[in-house]
């Protein structure tokens, strides 16, 4: 019986894995690049870092390849992933669009209206719930900030960070009774 825990790789073998994924990626990913890059400017034009939709699709595609294996139509795959990742650029651009309050025109902060009020309200919301993660410890806080901003599954975070999924899920679970705590103290948060 071999006395290594299960899921070890050898050196050797782990070498030959980065390889054998180098020359891949190389072969059958990078050669749509120029053509990747063309097709997210004409379909997502809002998009205006094209650049990390590209990387984020690779980080992607790359763990997909790590985790299942093979990948049948590579570059059928590619635009697929990076069409999801930049739909959640543009989901996330209309989230955090909100109106900042020093461009607000000052005849609007006048009116009587619970519409001019509300983006004001969002904004300084916004700015707590940031000050919020920003005060959690910094481990914590990069993994909320993964998952609350980046948009990550716990498996991506788990995998970038380096960390089991359990983790993520408790550090993501106490973040955010840690941020709820500071916005109640503040008076966000009932």
């Amino acid at each position: 019986m071999d006395p290594r825990p299960s899921g070890f790789i050898s050196a050797a073998a782990e070498v030959s894995f980065s390889r054998d994924h180098s020359r891949w990626f190389a072969e059958e990913v990078l050669p749509h690049e120029s053509m990747l890059r063309a097709h997210l400017k004409k379909q997502f034009p809002s998009v205006t870092d094209v650049d990390d939709v590209v990387q984020e699709s690779y980080l992607h595609l790359l763990h997909k390849k790590e985790t299942s294996g093979e990948i049948g139509f590579t570059k059928a795959y590619l635009f697929t992933v990076a069409r999801n990742v930049a739909l959640k650029v543009i989901r996330k651009q209309r989230i955090f669009s909100r109106l900042p309050v020093n461009e607000t025109t000052p005849w609007a902060l006048l009116e009587d209206r619970s519409d001019v009020i509300d983006p004001v309200t969002a904004h300084q919301q916004d700015a707590a719930l940031a000050e919020a993660i920003a005060d959690l410890p910094e481990s914590c806080s990069a993994i909320v900030q993964l998952r609350a901003v980046h948009g990550l599954s716990y498996s991506e975070i788990a995998a970038r960070r380096g960390i089991s999924e359990v983790t993520v899920r408790v550090q993501i679970a106490r973040g955010i009774r840690k941020c709820a705590q500071f916005l109640r103290d503040r008076g966000y948060a009932p």
